[in-house]
């Protein structure tokens, strides 16, 4: 398994990901499939911009067998510029359990590292015990920061955050 950076043209690969994980785990994202999955071809264009254009957010690609099987970005978040974000994490649910998700978080933290920010945090979905332990494992504590999950509001976001 090989964990790198999404490449600038690779719109239909970030476009593949992103939409497999809405599918497979919709309670754990912001948007939903159906609104995603609407989105022209000049928003794919944009969003993989953002994800590989120095300076920006980045986006990681896990792959295996040169198939990708998972996904993370790092984020940066215009509200709290001094603390990026590790999110969109997902694993195709045939590759779980197998350290993918550590080799994914643990290359947004060094990218986060790298552009020398000394802290990064996440937002969670309650009751998603396998991220959550994954999280706690990898050194992050609840903020007590808390929010309603923006593409089901009936189900309850929190923060966590470490240090770097």
């Amino acid at each position: 398994m090989t964990v790198r950076r999404l490449r600038p043209a690779e719109t239909a690969l970030f476009r593949t990901l992103r939409l497999s994980a809405l599918a497979d785990a919709p309670d754990a994202f912001a948007h939903t499939h159906a609104e995603i999955a609407a989105k022209r071809d000049s928003y794919w264009q944009e969003m993989t911009r953002s994800v590989t254009e120095a300076g920006r957010h980045v986006m990681f690609v896990a792959e295996e067998s040169a198939a990708p099987i998972g996904m993370a970005f790092g984020t940066l978040d215009p509200e709290r510029p001094r603390v990026p974000h590790l999110g969109g994490m997902w694993v195709d649910p045939t590759a779980r359990a197998r350290g993918i998700g550590r080799a994914l978080s643990d290359a947004v933290l060094a990218w986060a590292r790298e552009r020398g920010f000394g802290r990064i945090a996440l937002w969670v979905t309650e009751g998603n015990r396998p991220a959550i332990a994954l999280y706690q494992r990898m050194g992050f504590a609840a903020t007590g920061r808390r929010d309603r999950l923006p593409a089901n509001p009936a189900l309850g976001v929190f923060e966590m955050e470490r240090t770097l």
